[in-house]
């Protein structure tokens, strides 16, 4: 309690017998008194909001009453294990998710904070390192704080799984839902099933190389062939992930396969044009580091440099996987007595080349995301991306543009006209980054 002050004071001590002896007298205006223990001061502050989780009603300060004693007002708790548990939980799955399905590391981070801070824990730090998630809650100087880590061991392109998350986190934010629920439902999005069956992506992978090799002046035959080549290089690299061969081993396997099926297929004579190098160009779609090209350079521009560099060492080792296979190819297929493979020439993008580049570019971003399970809505946008992205590029080529300076041009075109249809039509903006700037690339 504070003493209160008399408007008179004695001057000195032989004042004191001198002054008349009244009860203090404090007016309910003059003295406000709360009584919060430190933890909670320094958990909540005086006018911040709190619930029972962290987060509810103001703490309130009482006035005195009619007796002139102060009402004492104690400040919620904090939140106890359970609650703090179940939170992080749910953040940790919702990141796990994230990290999976290749989203960017700034991406996982703020989405942690933002589920945490809704389902009532304010006071917590998230950080991504390459393949794991860490979150701290901090519960004062008198609590212990919980750290909680989650390792990321793979990564899969499921955009379907990642859109339901993101409409999660949404539900969560607005405070529909709340932490025992959300964990039901991030359980039930992390089991569910993808919405095409296996072979479907496989097929599209294939149509999506098909549709490159129209893009590269292939004819009708050598996207039939990119076709076939692609399915057989992808269902081989998933028997070969069922045996838990390391990816780098799967890329020179992947490499490999094309180069000598290309080979063996263009020596038949039975294409319009006796260039392997075409169906290599088309049919090792499947096996580049797109998502993980394009999470690498987000990464680096949003400060997370070292999530940055393994991302961009996993991109250079899955390159040279690949190119290694196909060198390897290439010195069986000299031993065994064919020609060197010529280089086949850059063709010229003119007037009546831009309906079927832009035709081909629409195709085969629609196919990318049919392979990473997208849903209709983000098929849709992955195939305007596309358009958007592969006519410009030709567009820009036709008008004496550099090749890198017209990359990059429409790549920036790509962003934001991606982003805008993507939260238009309520789907992750990855799908429209990654189907866009492959078709620029």
């Amino acid at each position: 309690m504070i003493a209160g002050i008399n408007s008179k004071q004695p001057r000195n001590e032989s004042d004191l017998g001198k002054s008349k002896h009244r009860p203090l007298r404090r007016p309910p205006w003059t003295f406000l008194t709360v009584r919060l223990d430190l933890r909670t001061i320094r958990r909540i502050g005086l006018g911040r909001r709190v619930t029972r989780y962290g987060i509810e009603k103001r703490a309130r300060i009482m006035r005195p009453q009619g007796s002139g004693v102060p009402q004492p007002f104690y400040g919620p708790d904090l939140p106890d294990d359970q609650t703090v548990n179940t939170v992080l939980d749910v953040a940790l799955r919702i990141g796990e998710i994230q990290m999976f399905c290749g989203a960017g590391a700034a991406d996982v981070a703020a989405t942690i904070r933002a589920t945490t801070k809704a389902l009532g824990l304010p006071d917590c730090e998230a950080d991504v390192i390459v393949s794991s998630i860490s979150v701290t809650c901090h519960r004062g100087p008198s609590a212990q704080p919980v750290t909680v880590v989650r390792v990321v061991r793979s990564h899969n392109n499921d955009f379907s799984r990642l859109t339901a998350t993101e409409d999660l986190v949404d539900e969560i934010v607005s405070g529909r839902i709340d932490s025992a629920r959300a964990r039901d439902e991030i359980r039930r999005i992390a089991g569910e099933p993808h919405p095409y069956p296996r072979w479907v992506a496989s097929l599209a992978w294939g149509a999506m190389a098909g549709f490159i090799a129209l893009i590269i002046n292939g004819g009708v035959d050598i996207a039939l062939a990119a076709i076939a080549i692609t399915v057989v290089v992808d269902r081989t690299i998933m028997v070969l992930n069922g045996v838990s061969l390391p990816p780098f081993f799967q890329q020179v396997a992947g490499g490999a396969v094309v180069m000598l099926i290309a080979t063996a297929v263009v020596s038949t004579g039975m294409l319009s044009r006796s260039l392997p190098t075409l169906l290599v160009a088309a049919a090792v779609t499947v096996l580049l580091s797109g998502m993980a090209t394009v999470s690498a350079i987000q990464d680096a521009i949003s400060g997370f440099n070292v999530t940055a560099a393994g991302r961009a060492v996993e991109v250079a080792l899955m390159s040279a996987g690949l190119i290694s296979g196909v060198l390897i190819a290439l010195r069986v297929i000299v031993a065994l007595g064919f020609e060197p493979v010529p280089l086949p020439d850059v063709p010229s993008v003119t007037g009546p080349r831009i309906a079927t580049m832009m035709t081909g570019s629409i195709g085969a971003a629609a196919c990318f995301a049919v392979a990473s399970y997208s849903r209709g809505r983000g098929v849709a946008v992955a195939a305007m991306s596309g358009g958007i992205g592969g006519t410009s590029w030709a567009l820009l080529r036709m008008g004496e543009v550099g090749p890198v300076s017209a990359a990059a041009i429409a790549a920036v075109l790509v962003g934001l006209s991606g982003g805008l249809l993507a939260r238009r039509l309520r789907v992750t903006p990855l799908v429209a980054a990654l189907a866009g700037v492959t078709m620029t690339a």
